[in-house]
């Protein structure tokens, strides 16, 4: 290979590793064990956890049919919905986090959700709201990108034969579209662990509540326990590690089949 391109690949591997380093070089093994078995860091992780999948399924609820209506549909006006549904993913998170926060405030929604004894605000539940909202449009491009790529022929074959559009849409569309779906999933699932400043606006910073990974290191930095802060940015990259990895294993994966008709 020309060593013109062998360059740029190195540069961009030795910035890398040289950042990767300069985080590691900082943590002492025995701060990093004292990090990582610190019930913080466990409650930031479970929290993590269970928030980013929260946000992951409903952003699939919400994103894989409207991700095929726009991928088999015709409409006046598609191309300006379609652009305006993927704005979260040009929007500062921070400011779509204070947009959320004036939506579910008192003078807006938070008044009627609070008659019915739901708070969204500054709960782990205003985690999930704000880890979908980032999320959602990742899905739903990664959808809309699969279905798209599904011969229409099959669908109108299966229509032929009998078959309702639910039907075509799980046992044809689906899962002949699975593997662009699966990747991303996996692409709004780490999007959603890593998200911050929607996080911090809308559910705010409070330790052992709304404590997520990418919130605990911040309140660790601010706080000045830089190995703890450290160790759970250790632990999120790890998380994101294992997730890209599983994206690539799914883009290598084989082409889904017809399932056949019942």
């Amino acid at each position: 290979m020309n060593r013109v391109f062998v360059l740029p690949l190195a540069v961009l591997f030795l910035l890398t590793a040289a950042v990767l380093f300069a985080l590691f070089f900082r943590l002492s093994p025995g701060e990093i064990f004292a990090a990582l078995g610190s019930e913080e860091t466990r409650f930031a992780l479970r929290l993590s956890l269970t928030t980013s999948i929260g946000s992951t399924v409903l952003s699939l609820i919400l994103g894989v049919p409207t991700g095929y209506v726009l991928a088999r549909t015709a409409f006046p006006g598609k191309a300006i919905l379609d652009t305006f549904l993927e704005i979260p993913l040009v929007i500062t998170p921070l400011i779509a986090g204070v947009g959320l926060l004036f939506l579910f405030g008192q003078s807006m929604l938070g008044t009627r959700l609070g008659e019915w004894g739901i708070t969204v605000l500054f709960t782990p539940w205003g985690a999930v709201l704000a880890q979908t909202f980032v999320a959602c449009p990742i899905v739903m491009r990664s959808s809309r990108a699969a279905f798209e790529r599904v011969d229409l022929r099959y669908e109108c074959a299966a229509a032929s034969l009998g078959l309702r559009p639910s039907q075509v849409f799980f046992r044809i569309s689906l899962p002949l579209a699975r593997q662009g779906i699966l990747a991303g999933t996996v692409l709004g699932w780490t999007r959603a662990m890593g998200e911050f400043g929607a996080t911090l606006m809308v559910a705010g910073a409070i330790r052992f509540k709304t404590e997520t990974l990418p919130i605990a290191v911040y309140l660790n930095i601010s706080s000045g326990e830089l190995g703890t802060a450290l160790s759970c940015a250790w632990v999120l990259m790890a998380a994101g590690f294992v997730l890209l990895l599983a994206l690539r294993w799914i883009g290598q994966g084989p082409r889904s089949e017809i399932l056949p008709f019942r």
